[in-house]
């Protein structure tokens, strides 16, 4: 028995030849997350800045044109690097920070849900009131439209705008800030084996 569980565990060991992809599947997957972010607010650098400062409709957050540009080209620009594989560990921290100020300053006050949920264990009275409103919507088309086509694409769904997108993201960042880019497929590997390695 001993020995089975060895040979399944040196054929476990024998996966660590390809763990680049794991640090790899983690970059590609948040660059275009952080890309469209920041490429979305760069489009309109005013409604951004404006946002960031209004106290009444947007964050309020102090500096808001230093603080509005700060974000945008810390996402945008750790998109190219994140596809890259140059400088993750370093970009993994900002982009951190800019999670911690959206989950705090957008995103907290709904809870933890991204999509609204009538129950389980995260399911608040907001999302709750949200799931009758879907269901209600959901009615209203099925009379009134073409339902078939209309959830040809997917399923409606209302959006809570909880925290779990920004938690998620802010985790996969904090697992790059450890683990680095990965081999083989990234700059900071190359940079390292030239560079750092004697």
């Amino acid at each position: 028995m001993i020995k089975l569980i060895n040979k399944l565990q040196d054929l476990l060991d024998a996966t660590r030849s390809i763990d680049f992809l794991a640090p790899l599947a983690l970059r590609l997957y948040l660059a275009p997350v952080f890309w469209m972010a920041g490429t979305n607010k760069l489009s309109d650098m005013d409604s951004t800045i404006a946002w960031f400062g209004n106290p009444e409709w947007g964050l309020g957050l102090p500096y808001p044109e230093l603080l509005a540009w700060a974000a945008t080209l810390t996402e945008a620009g750790g998109a190219i690097l994140l596809v890259l594989g140059l400088a993750v560990r370093w970009i993994s921290l900002p982009l951190m920070v800019t999670m911690v100020v959206a989950a705090v300053t957008v995103h907290l006050e709904n809870g933890w849900l991204a999509i609204a949920e009538g129950s389980g264990l995260f399911a608040t009275e907001r999302t709750i009131e949200a799931s009758e409103k879907l269901d209600r919507a959901r009615l209203i088309l099925q009379e009134h439209g073409n339902y078939d086509w209309l959830t040809s694409s997917g399923s409606y769904v209302v959006l809570n705008n909880g925290i779990e997108f920004a938690a998620t993201y802010f985790i996969m960042l904090l697992a790059l800030f450890f683990i680095g880019a990965g081999k083989y497929l990234s700059v900071d590997d190359w940079l390292y084996r030239r560079f750092r390695q004697n």
